[in-house]
């Protein structure tokens, strides 16, 4: 990932002063590693798990059917979809993951789900980097949705959202010219923090 083909303006050049990436970075919302006590879910409500050869790039992991994964690989070149599974390197690198989900009750629902199944320590390998979530619907999200989805964010380092875009809806592929600005500044903050310290991720293997 060496530059970013979804910035609005051309990035400059970079010359003999420039230092590396600053992450455009979001507040920490919830815990950052797997954490003590905390009850996995039962194992049909775990999500599938494959290897992979090495912790090489960020995957995308939707947390159900239909939650947007593949489009957020096709947003920012270099990543992938994990098609709704764990990615799992050997050691001892952990592997960067962001979880994706829909707004709609049953995604807040399966997004809950995959960040309790992490942070319960049951999946070694993984370095969640914080939860997108993506719009199920144009308007805002119905009191009882919102409030939900603010107890989900709070077991994730960092919560995204995405809003809801007519164009995708209707079967076009995402662009730059279909793409609100508040896309770009999704993908400006993730990419910049995949960038600045690819190695340092927060949860041990």
């Amino acid at each position: 990932m060496t530059q970013n083909p979804w910035t609005r303006q051309p990035e400059p050049e970079p010359g003999p002063a420039s230092g590396p990436a600053q992450a455009v970075d979001l507040p920490r919302r919830g815990a950052s590693a797997p954490q003590h006590g905390v009850p996995a879910p039962a194992e049909d409500q775990r999500l599938p798990k494959f290897a992979i050869p090495t912790a090489d790039t960020l995957w995308w992991v939707g947390v159900h059917g239909g939650a947007g994964e593949s489009t957020m690989a096709q947003l920012l070149q270099g990543t992938r979809a994990a098609n709704h599974r764990w990615p799992i390197p050997p050691p001892p690198v952990p592997t960067p993951v962001i979880l994706v989900a829909r707004t709609n009750g049953s995604g807040l629902r399966a997004a809950q789900r995959a960040a309790t199944e992490w942070a319960s320590g049951v999946v070694q390998g993984v370095a969640v980097l914080g939860l997108v979530l993506i719009a199920d619907a144009p308007g805002r999200l119905p009191r009882v949705l919102d409030d939900f989805a603010d107890i989900v964010g709070g077991g994730v380092p960092r919560v995204w959202d995405i809003p809801w875009i007519e164009e995708w809806r209707r079967g076009e592929a995402p662009s730059p010219d279909n793409t609100p600005d508040e896309v770009f500044e999704v993908l400006d903050s993730i990419y910049a923090l995949r960038a600045s310290n690819p190695g340092d991720y927060p949860a041990p293997y």
